[in-house]
């Protein structure tokens, strides 16, 4: 059986166009989430890095989408 596998870059692309569609900016969502220093959030958007799946979870809350709406597979 082949499983999902996630798309960093994809969910980075995706988390960025959720946020620009939700009306905040990369910053003030990184404040929401009391990342401190934005290069975190810079990863997550280059594909570099994952958020965890707390900050997923507040990101969904956040973006007001689901978990899977985040996140991009192949």
């Amino acid at each position: 059986m082949n499983y999902p596998v996630i798309d960093p870059v994809g969910t980075g692309s995706n988390i960025k166009m959720l946020i620009r569609d939700s009306g905040n900016t990369i910053v003030g969502v990184g404040r929401m989430l009391g990342i401190a220093d934005m290069s975190t959030m810079y990863k997550w958007l280059r594909g570099d890095a994952l958020p965890s799946i707390d900050n997923m979870l507040a990101l969904s809350i956040i973006l007001n989408v689901s978990i899977n709406d985040i996140l991009v597979t192949k």
